[in-house]
C-alpha cells in the first residue's frame, strides 16, 4: 500500500485508511466482534496503517475493539479519535456537544485508556460547539500535544473560516468532512483552505454509506439501528432519483474491470495527493476491493466525464441526517 502525506506537518499515513465505525455501531446488527478483530489486523497485514474511531461510536466500544486489535501492532499505526460529545457514563445517552476545555481533557484520558495507548496520532474534535471558541478548543488540545498526550490535530465537518480560526491557534494536520461523488460541498471552500494550510483531508463516507457502491437496492429496507433507516437520501424515492450516479460509475467501472466502489474511491484519490478516504467495512473481501482502488489511475477524460456527468444529477435528500452542515 502506497503512503501519502496528510498535510505537511510530517503525518504519513496509508493511501487508503480504514473506517471503524461500523465495526461495531451504527449499519444494523452488531458483528462479531472476534471477527472485527482479525479483520482490522488483517488490513494492517496487508498495509493500512490509518484506523478511525470515536469515542462516540457505540458510545465507547468501538475504541475498546481498535484498542484491543491494534495492541499488538502499535508502532505501526496511526490511530485517529475524536472528541465533542457530552456523554452519560452511566447509560451511554448523548447529551449534545460539549468542547469545553475541562471536558476535552476528560474526553482524552478516557480515550487513552480504552485504546490502550500513550499517545493519539490524531485527535479531532467532531463537531463544533457553538458554546465554545474554537481558539479555546484548540489552545487545549496545544497544550495536549505539548503534555504528549496527542501528536496531531484535527477538525470533522468545519468551514474554511472555522479552519482558518484554530489553524491560527494551533496547526491543524487534517479536517474529516463528508467528501464523495455525491457529496461535494467541501469543493467550495474547504478543501482550497486545506491547500493552502497544508492541512491534509480525510473524507469521511467516501462511498456514500454504500450507496455508491451500487450494491443497495432502490426498494432495500434498512433495520431501526442502522442510520441509514432516517437518512433522507436513502428513501427509495432518493435513491431512484440518484441512480444516474451508480450508472455513471458503474460505465467507468467496465473500463477498468473493476467495481463501481473502486472508481468513486480512485476519483476522490484522483482530487488531491493529500487526500485520504477511509471507507469502511466489515468483510475481508470489501476490504480488499477497497485496497485495490490505489492501483487505479483515472484518465483525464474519465475524471472529466465523472465531474461533467455527475454534475448533470441533483442529489436528492440532504446528506447525513439532514442537518449537516459546516460550521
Amino acid at each position: 500500500m502506497e503512503k501519502r502525506k496528510l498535510g505537511n506537518l510530517g503525518l504519513e499515513v496509508s493511501a487508503i485508511g480504514f473506517g471503524c465505525m461500523g465495526m461495531s455501531v451504527n449499519y444494523g446488527t452488531s458483528p462479531n466482534k472476534q471477527e472485527m478483530i482479525t479483520l482490522t489486523r488483517t488490513a494492517v497485514e496487508y498495509g493500512i496503517t490509518f484506523f478511525d474511531t470515536a469515542e462516540v461510536y457505540g458510545p465507547f466500544v468501538n475504541e475498546e475493539l481498535v484498542g484491543e486489535a491494534l495492541a499488538p501492532l502499535r508502532e505501526q499505526v496511526v490511530i485517529a479519535t475524536k472528541f465533542g460529545f457530552d456523554i452519560d457514563p452511566d447509560t451511554k445517552a448523548r447529551r449534545g456537544l460539549n468542547s469545553r476545555p475541562a471536558h476535552i481533557r476528560q474526553a482524552v484520558e478516557g480515550s487513552l485508556k480504552r485504546l490502550n495507548i500513550d499517545t493519539i496520532d490524531l485527535l479531532y474534535q467532531h463537531r463544533v460547539d457553538p458554546e465554545v471558541p474554537i481558539e479555546d478548543v484548540a489552545a487545549t488540545v496545544k497544550d495536549l500535544v505539548t503534555e504528549g498526550k496527542v501528536k496531531y490535530f484535527g477538525l470533522s465537518e468545519v468551514s474554511a473560516q472555522t479552519i482558518r480560526r484554530a489553524h491560527a491557534v494551533h496547526p491543524v494536520a487534517a479536517v474529516q468532512n463528508e467528501y464523495s461523488l455525491w457529496a461535494r460541498d467541501v469543493e467550495t471552500e474547504v478543501l482550497g483552505t486545506c491547500e493552502e494550510l497544508g492541512v491534509g483531508f480525510v473524507p469521511w463516507s467516501p462511498l456514500g454509506q454504500g450507496f455508491l457502491t451500487g450494491k443497495i437496492q432502490v426498494d432495500q429496507t434498512f433495520e431501526s439501528n442502522d442510520l441509514r433507516s432516517w437518512f433522507p437520501r436513502f428513501t427509495p424515492e432518493a435513491m431512484k432519483a440518484n441512480q444516474p450516479f451508480i450508472d455513471l460509475l458503474s460505465r467507468i467501472a467496465e473500463r477498468y474491470e473493476a467495481t463501481s466502489a473502486q472508481i468513486a474511491l480512485a476519483w476522490l484519490l484522483a482530487q488531491k495527493p493529500w487526500i485520504v478516504p477511509i471507507p469502511g467495512t466489515r468483510k475481508l473481501h470489501r476490504l480488499e476491493e477497497n485496497m485495490a482502488a490505489v492501483n487505479i489511475t483515472l484518465t483525464p477524460d474519465d475524471l472529466h466525464e465523472l465531474d461533467t456527468e455527475s454534475s448533470k444529477t441533483q442529489v436528492q435528500g440532504a446528506r447525513g441526517s439532514g442537518h449537516e452542515r459546516f460550521v
